[in-house]
């Protein structure tokens, strides 16, 4: 295991609305935390890849790269990655390919993003830009599209809005014991069921929010770093793509990337499902974790409302398989390009017993799984110790 690609740090700014601060701030932030977290010198760095989304809408940036290398004052090789929602994720994808082809190297993968500083509509439009040319023209958002997977699934499937509000009361629980979580506050189904409609029969609260942040992970194959820290083999880091448009899938209750990806991820670690007791998944929607954890394999495709419904994957419920300890995206937050390196994270900090409050008993492997647009492009990680 020892010639495995290894996570050896991780840090992660607070993630939330944060007025006085830039993208630039955000950036140095995490990328100074995770130097001092894992203890290496920035000249240790061969590497960096930035998964960002929204910097040429937001900050009309598009040469991420390069203004990375003049922030940092580094001239090392600077990856931009840009996936949507699955920025961050594909940019960690992308490190574990380059780490195979460089021996001894060790790298840095930085997910961030500023989501704030422009209206609600705009910072809408410009994720809807993640939609297909069809869905933008009639204007059908991110929150449309995921209320038609959902409206079809309750339908299909016999279930109801209590079923989808269980997934949100859950993870505000568990974002409760996550002292950088956008929200820090319990809710109850009937809080849920009694905020407004986004788009039926999506609520408020069954949606992350738009957050600003930023996350950072070091990643290696340099032995002499892995044995000095807290270390996560990368077992698989695999990524699939489907149809931007759900009007050309196969069916609307399954996200094809993500069930591609995962069958990839678990023939590459050669791990099986029962294997994973502790994941992180894409809850951008309440109905998006019910999907996931059905597309992932977990769960038999239907059965995710029931389970769902009685909490099973609780850090209270006894149960082994335990999801979304951050709070997920729905209350830790949701900074697209942060997202699926605070996810990473997230399983990085569980594996090596460094959650704090928020720490599930050890387990020796976890999942993380991050999806842009409405299921364009998935990645699935795998992590163990």
């Amino acid at each position: 295991m020892s010639t495995l690609n290894a996570i050896i740090g991780y840090y992660s700014t607070p993630f939330g609305e944060f007025w006085d601060k830039t993208l630039d701030d955000l950036i140095l932030d995490a990328f100074n935390g995770v130097l001092k977290e894992s203890k290496i010198e920035k000249n240790g760095i061969d590497a960096i890849f930035l998964g960002n989304m929204l910097g040429g809408v937001v900050e009309e940036s598009l040469l991420l790269s390069a203004h990375v290398a003049e922030l940092t004052d580094m001239h090392i090789p600077v990856y931009r990655i840009e996936a949507a929602c699955a920025s961050g994720g594909l940019a960690f994808q992308n490190a574990d390919v380059y780490l195979k082809s460089h021996p001894g190297s060790t790298v840095m993968v930085l997910g961030a993003e500023k989501m704030t500083d422009i209206s609600a509509g705009e910072i809408t439009r410009g994720l809807a830009s993640a939609a297909s040319d069809e869905e933008q023209t009639v204007g059908l958002t991110f929150p449309g599209v995921y209320a038609l997977l959902a409206q079809m699934y309750l339908e299909k499937y016999g279930y109801n809005e209590e079923h989808l509000a269980s997934i949100s009361v859950k993870n505000h629980a568990h974002g409760v014991l996550n002292e950088k979580a956008h929200f820090r506050r319990y809710v109850t189904i009937d809080n849920v069921l009694e905020s407004p409609y986004v788009a039926y029969p999506l609520k408020v609260l069954d949606s992350s929010p738009i957050s600003d942040g930023a996350a950072a992970v070091i990643l290696t194959n340099d032995h002499k770093y892995i044995t000095a820290s807290k270390a996560a083999h990368i077992l698989s880091s695999e990524t699939a793509t489907d149809s931007i448009s759900i009007a050309k899938r196969k069916q609307l209750d399954t996200l094809e990337a993500t069930v591609v990806a995962a069958q990839k991820a678990f023939t590459c670690a050669r791990i099986e499902r029962k294997d994973i007791n502790l994941m992180e998944v894409h809850d951008c929607f309440s109905i998006a974790e019910i999907l996931a954890l059905e597309d992932l394999g977990f769960w038999e495709k239907g059965k995710g409302g029931q389970h769902a419904r009685e909490m099973v994957t609780s850090r209270d419920s006894g149960s082994n398989l335990i999801v979304n300890t951050s709070g997920g995206l729905k209350a830790a937050g949701h900074p697209v390009g942060g997202t699926g390196i605070k996810q990473i994270g997230e399983v990085y900090l569980q594996l090596t017993g460094q959650a704090g409050e928020r720490q599930v008993k050890h387990h020796k492997f976890g999942l993380a799984h991050n999806v842009g647009g409405s299921g364009g492009v998935a990645v699935v990680t795998i992590l163990g110790v």
